[in-house]
C-alpha cells in the first residue's frame, strides 16, 4: 500500500440497520460503498449527466478503498490474510442511455489488482441504476476469501 501510495481510511459507520461487513468461515461479505473520503462523498450525480466517465472511475476508486477499509478491519487489521478478492459488485448512478457502467467500476477493480496481484483479479458486475443513497455517483460490495 506505501508503494502505491495509498492510505486506508477509517470504515465508514453505517447509515441504515446493517453492518460494514460479516464474516463466514473463510469468507467476508463487504457491504456496498459509496465513495465517501474524510465523511464526505465525493461524487455525487448521475453518469452520462453532469458526472464524467473520470469522475466514475475515481468514485469507484474510492468505494475500493473503503472496501478496503472494512476487510482490514475484518483481517483484524492484516490485510496479508486475504486469499483473494472473489467478487466485486458495482451499481452506478446513470442515465438511461449511459452505457460505461464498468469502466467506472474499473476504479475498483484496477484497486484490487493493484493492492493484491492476481489475487484481487475477481469476478464483477456493474449495473446502471436510477439512483443510489445520498445521490452518490458509484456503489460498490465485495465477497473475499482469508486465508
Amino acid at each position: 500500500l506505501a508503494e502505491l501510495g495509498l492510505t486506508i481510511p477509517t470504515p465508514a459507520a453505517p447509515v441504515a440497520t446493517y453492518v460494514g461487513y460479516t464474516v463466514s468461515g473463510k469468507t467476508v461479505y463487504i457491504s456496498g460503498q459509496l465513495p465517501f473520503e474524510d465523511g464526505k462523498l465525493t461524487c455525487v450525480g448521475k453518469l452520462g449527466a453532469g458526472v464524467s466517465l473520470e469522475q466514475g472511475y475515481a468514485a469507484g476508486r474510492q468505494c475500493g478503498l473503503n472496501i478496503l477499509a472494512h476487510l482490514k478491519a475484518a483481517c483484524g487489521g492484516d490485510l496479508d490474510r486475504v486469499a483473494r478478492v472473489l467478487r466485486l459488485g458495482g451499481f452506478v448512478n446513470s442515465t438511461p442511455e449511459f452505457t460505461d457502467a464498468p469502466k467506472c467500476v474499473n476504479g475498483a477493480s484496477d484497486l484490487m489488482v493493484a493492492v493484491f496481484g492476481e489475487a484481487g483479479r475477481h469476478a464483477r458486475a456493474a449495473v446502471s441504476v436510477a439512483s443510489l443513497p445520498a445521490g452518490a455517483a458509484v456503489e460498490v460490495d465485495a465477497v473475499v476469501e482469508l486465508k
